[in-house]
C-alpha cells in the first residue's frame, strides 16, 4: 500500500490470473506429476496454450480472472518523531503564524509550531482498573525564544481492552467475505464458514467484540444414499429446436464422482423440455430432434463426434436449408507414448589387440515416454572378445639371448627418454617381440555428442628388428563408449 510519493493507499484491487509453475509437464488438472526437464519458466498461461487446458478458448482472448485480491488499510502508524535538523531555515515569519492552524488549545502561544498529534498509545493498564495513555507532538519552530511553549506530551485516564462501554459502536467491521465452499464434497451435511476483518479499532485502544467468523450448515445432494453420485451443475440449454412453432431444448451435466460402492449413478444427466418459438406462416422443412452425439472417434487425445437429424416434411413444401449433421471436436486424456529408441549400432572393435577384451554398441532414445508409456530399455551393451593369446616371450617365436639383450637395451634408452618429460603418458608402450612401438596416441573426440559414441586411440609399429622372427608387426587399437547419456 505504500506509494512513490512515500504516502499511503486506502485500497489496492489485483485481479488473479493462472501462471504455469513450469515443473510438470501436463496441462490439465488430472495430468500425471511428471517433471519437466529442465524445468521450465514460470509463466502465465493463455487461453490457446493447449487444446486439453481447462483455460482453452478456440477464439482466443484473455483469460477470466479466477480471483481477486483486494488490500484494504485498516490503521496507520504514526510518523515517527524526529529532532529538527540543525541546518533547517525558519521562513515563517510572525504574521504567517496568524493563519497557521493552532494546535494545543487557547493557551499556545501562537509564537509555537507544533506538529500534529500523534495518536493515542495503548492504554497502560490490561485490566479494568483505571490507567493512563500519551500522545505527543513535536515542537517544530520557536519564534520567539521569550516566550515559553507548553508541553508536549498529554496524558488522559483509561481503562484495559474490553472494558469500554461503547466498544460495540466504535468498531468499524468490514462486509463478510463469501462463504466458503461446504466441506462435505460429495454428499451429506457439513459447514461451511465466512469471515470479516476489523477495519477500524475504538479510538480508546480497547479490543473489539464484534464476531469476525460465521459458520452454518450445508448440505449437498439431499437424497444422499451409499450408491449417490456428485454430478457438476447444469449446463446451458441448448437452442430450441424449432425455428417457429413448438420445438424442444435440451442441457446435460456430467458425473463428477462415480458412487463410492462401484454402482452406476442414478442421477439425471439429460434433461429436455418443449419450447414455444414465434407462430410459424410459413414452414418451409420440418425436421426431427438431433440424435444423441456419437462416441468420440478416437478412444483418447483429440476427435470428433457427429450427430444427426432427418428432413420430416415433403420436399414439396419448399427447400431445406437446414443442416441435417453437426460435428464438433472431442478431446479424451492424452494417449500414452511409449519410449523409441535407434537400431543398435554395429559392434566395435575389440579394444585389445590380444588377449581377453570387449566390444560395445550403443543406440539413442529417440523420444522420451509420456503419459504412462513404456519406460525406455538400455542404450548400452558390451559383449567379450578373444583376439588372440599374448605372446610372453617363450615359446614358438621364440628370440635368441642377443635378441634378448638389444629389446632391453632399447626398452631402458626409451625409458631414460622418457623420463624427465612432464605432463605426458609415462607409460611405455607394449613391447611387441621382434617391434618398437610407438607411445599410444590421444583419445579421438567422441563421434557423438549425446546418445551413446565412440573414442579410439592408436599404437603403431615404429621399427621393426631384422632379426624378428614374427610374420609382422600389427598396429593396436582400443575402442571405449563416450556420452552415453541420452540426448
Amino acid at each position: 500500500l505504500c506509494t512513490k510519493e512515500c504516502g499511503w493507499a486506502q485500497r489496492v484491487v489485483q485481479d488473479m490470473i493462472p501462471w504455469d509453475a513450469g515443473t510438470d509437464n501436463g496441462v490439465t488438472y488430472e495430468s500425471p506429476n511428471k517433471p519437466t526437464v529442465p524445468q521450465e519458466k514460470i509463466r502465465p498461461l493463455t487461453s490457446l496454450d493447449h487444446p486439453q487446458s481447462p483455460f482453452y478458448d478456440p477464439e482466443g482472448g484473455a483469460i477470466t480472472p479466477v480471483a481477486r485480491v483486494v488490500v484494504e488499510r485498516i490503521a496507520r502508524k504514526s510518523e515517527e518523531i524526529s529532532a529538527v535538523p540543525d541546518d533547517c531555515v525558519m521562513t515563517l515569519s510572525v504574521a504567517d503564524v496568524s493563519k497557521t492552524f493552532k494546535q494545543g488549545g487557547d493557551d499556545t502561544p501562537e509564537t509555537c509550531i507544533y506538529s500534529n498529534w500523534s495518536p493515542w498509545s495503548a492504554c497502560s493498564s490490561a485490566t479494568c482498573d483505571k490507567g493512563k495513555r500519551m500522545r505527543q507532538r513535536m515542537l517544530k519552530a520557536q519564534l520567539d525564544l521569550s516566550v515559553p511553549c507548553p508541553h508536549t506530551q498529554d496524558f488522559e485516564p483509561c481503562m484495559g481492552p474490553g472494558c469500554s462501554d461503547e466498544e460495540g459502536s466504535t468498531c468499524t467491521m468490514s462486509e463478510w467475505i463469501t462463504w466458503s465452499p461446504c466441506s462435505i464434497m460429495s454428499c451429506g451435511m457439513g459447514l461451511r464458514s465466512r469471515e470479516r476483518y476489523v477495519k477500524q479499532f475504538p479510538d480508546d485502544g480497547s479490543v473489539c467484540t464484534l464476531p469476525t467468523e460465521e459458520n452454518e450448515k450445508c448440505i449437498v445432494n439431499e437424497e444422499c444414499t451409499p450408491n449417490s453420485c456428485l454430478v457438476t451443475e447444469w449446463g446451458e440449454w441448448d437452442s430450441c429446436s424449432a425455428t417457429c412453432g413448438l420445438g424442444m431444448k435440451r442441457r446435460e451435466r456430467m458425473v463428477k464422482m462415480p458412487p463410492p460402492d462401484g454402482s452406476i449413478c442414478g442421477a439425471e444427466v439429460l434433461e429436455v423440455e418443449k419450447c414455444m418459438m414465434p407462430e410459424c406462416h410459413t414452414i418451409p422443412c420440418m425436421l426431427s430432434p438431433w440424435s444423441d452425439w456419437s462416441d468420440c472417434s478416437v478412444t483418447c487425445g483429440k476427435g470428433m463426434r457427429t450427430r444427426q437429424r432427418v428432413l420430416k416434411s415433403p420436399v414439396e413444401l419448399g427447400e431445406c436449408t437446414e443442416d441435417l449433421e453437426q460435428v464438433e471436436k472431442c478431446m479424451l486424456p492424452e494417449c500414452p507414448t511409449d519410449c523409441m529408441v535407434s537400431e543398435w549400432t554395429e559392434w566395435s572393435d575389440c579394444n585389445k589387440s590380444c588377449g581377453k577384451g570387449h566390444m560395445i554398441r550403443t543406440r539413442m532414445v529417440k523420444l522420451e515416454p509420456q503419459f504412462g508409456g513404456d519406460s525406455c530399455p538400455e542404450t548400452v551393451q558390451r559383449k567379450k572378445c578373444k583376439i588372440r593369446k599374448c605372446n610372453r616371450g617363450g615359446g614358438q617365436g621364440q628370440v635368441n639371448s642377443d635378441e634378448k639383450k638389444r629389446r632391453k637395451e632399447a626398452r631402458e634408452k626409451r625409458r631414460s627418454k622418457q623420463g624427465g618429460r612432464q605432463g605426458e603418458e609415462t607409460t611405455s608402450p607394449a613391447e611387441h617381440p621382434g617391434c618398437k612401438m610407438r607411445p599410444w596416441s590421444s583419445w579421438t573426440d567422441c563421434t557423438k555428442l549425446c546418445g551413446g559414441g565412440i573414442q579410439e586411440r592408436l599404437m603403431t609399429a615404429k621399427k621393426r628388428l631384422k632379426s624378428a622372427q614374427l610374420p609382422s608387426c600389427k598396429d593396436r587399437k582400443e575402442i571405449r563408449a563416450c556420452n552415453v547419456y541420452p540426448c
